[in-house]
């Protein structure tokens, strides 16, 4: 029993630091890897990032949960490049035009045009989290 313990927690070690590198690896992009994007428009979802909600796990920026007092959010596929934004800030905008920076942690695999944004995002922006998408515009910061 001991030994499987131990096979456990080093496989799980093994897996963070592996999610941490490959993550790492593509955080600052080599040239081409996306274009910068500007106005997108997307539906954004409520996304839990804490353990134990229905976020899928932790976060492939850095193999940790995330709690949802965090500006974080998680892209559909296309969007997330490859893991090229990871750890990059998006700014997400309101149809008033008020704007919130989020740090993108996360992929939303099988997601169309989707920004999975944390409950503090949606408490930023005076949303109600039972609406369960609405519509906004999203752009990278380049900075």
């Amino acid at each position: 029993m001991e030994g499987t313990t131990n096979a456990t927690v080093i496989f799980c070690i093994v897996l963070v630091v592996f999610l941490q590198v490959s993550c790492a690896v593509s955080r600052h992009p080599a040239e081409g890897k996306f274009e910068l994007q500007q106005n997108v428009p997307a539906v954004m979802t409520v996304n839990g990032f804490q353990e134990g909600e229905g976020g899928g796990g932790p976060a492939a920026y850095d193999g940790q949960y995330h709690s949802d007092d965090e500006f974080v959010v998680s892209l559909s596929s296309e969007w997330y490049a490859g893991g090229a934004r990871c750890g990059r800030a998006i700014r997400i905008v309101d149809p008033s035009n008020y704007g919130i920076n989020a740090k993108v942690v996360d992929e939303c695999a099988g997601c169309d045009n989707e920004v999975g944004a944390s409950s503090h995002i949606w408490k930023n922006f005076d949303l109600d989290t039972s609406l369960g998408q609405v519509d906004m515009k999203w752009s990278d910061l380049d900075f």
